[in-house]
């Protein structure tokens, strides 16, 4: 199946788990079109503001995570950094996440085992982050306030920090990974195929990079830099999500909840175009549980959705022309 087609079918599935979504949460569209009449300037601008404060830390954790020697230039990574977000959201199943070893390679001349090492290292930090996110915010809602939450809330904080912790701990010794994926492909006879032979090509020249990346300053500074995204992050969707009618009850620590029960089933591999339906549902699901009706949870999880979209489209644009321009001036130069 090539590109185009999976694009294509994964925008129809997208278009499909958004009309019933619609007809479960009884929304209508002319709902949507009244939250964006409504939406301050102000909030979106702000929002921008974060969003592009949130890419210019992932790019200087990724200069972080490679290596000093031959480490490209901030504007390189941030471009990079841009594009590879874009890549990520408009190919289906997350298969744009591999973009970014393939940018640094074309764009300045990283190897494709530090490109890989130091995406690898990032989506552990993402991980640990999120997690510990989620069970503070759970842990802080099952004390009790406006909100009356479910009883389970508490348990579930506890296992997500330990599954924070756990993933900061994988993140330190990330290269000892590469032995499980090797024997993962050979056991399962991918080893006979080719591109099986060249998953365990990149996992050896992978092991080292690994290793470098997550030594222990090197980690600890790289996640202050994630805790920072992720704040960046929950900032700009609890602006949006107030901007498009969350209710005041909802306190940040509620956006926070309800904005990253969104972000984890984006983390699902059968997401759609952009990951429309799945985030949204994330978002009700997550949103319902701190006490937002469930057509209001919808309202405000597609459109804060749909502005994350038009901001990844435009600052990737912008990103993949400042890929051009830099690497132009490095020819003309």
């Amino acid at each position: 199946m090539n590109a185009a087609l999976r694009i294509l079918l994964s925008a129809a599935l997208a278009a499909l788990l958004l009309a019933l979504l619609a007809v479960w949460g009884d929304v209508e569209w002319s709902d949507f079109l009244d939250a964006w009449r409504r939406l301050p300037p102000s909030a979106y601008g702000l929002a921008l503001g974060l969003h592009v404060a949130v890419y210019n830390l992932r790019a200087w954790r990724y200069r972080l995570l490679l290596p000093a020697e031959g480490r490209p230039g901030h504007a390189d990574v941030a471009a990079i950094a841009a594009a590879h977000n874009m890549a990520t959201y408009v190919l289906p199943a997350r298969s744009g996440d591999a973009s970014l070893p393939v940018y640094l390679r074309a764009q300045c001349g990283v190897p494709l085992r530090n490109g890989v090492a130091a995406l690898v290292v990032s989506r552990l930090l993402d991980l640990a982050t999120l997690a510990a996110a989620l069970g503070l915010a759970c842990a802080w809602l099952s004390t009790g306030g406006a909100v009356e939450v479910p009883g389970w809330m508490a348990g579930a904080g506890g296992v997500l920090l330990a599954a924070g912790g756990l993933a900061l701990f994988v993140a330190g010794r990330a290269d000892r990974i590469v032995p499980v994926v090797q024997a993962l492909v050979r056991g399962t006879g991918l080893s006979r195929t080719r591109a099986g032979t060249g998953l365990l090509r990149i996992a050896g020249d992978t092991a080292e990079a690994l290793r470098v990346a997550g030594r222990g300053r090197t980690l600890l500074r790289a996640g202050a830099l994630t805790v920072l995204v992720w704040l960046g992050l929950f900032l700009m969707y609890a602006v949006l999500a107030r901007g498009f009618g969350l209710p005041d009850t909802v306190d940040f620590a509620g956006a926070t909840f309800g904005a990253g029960m969104a972000i984890l089933t984006n983390l699902l591999p059968i997401n759609a175009f952009a990951s429309f339906g799945t985030h949204e549902l994330g978002w009700a699901f997550g949103f319902g549980l701190v006490g937002v009706e469930r057509d209001l949870a919808l309202s405000t999880g597609l459109n804060v959705h749909l502005v994350q979209v038009l901001n990844v489209c435009l600052l990737g644009l912008i990103g993949h022309l400042a890929m051009g321009a830099l690497a132009s001036r490095r020819t003309t130069g």
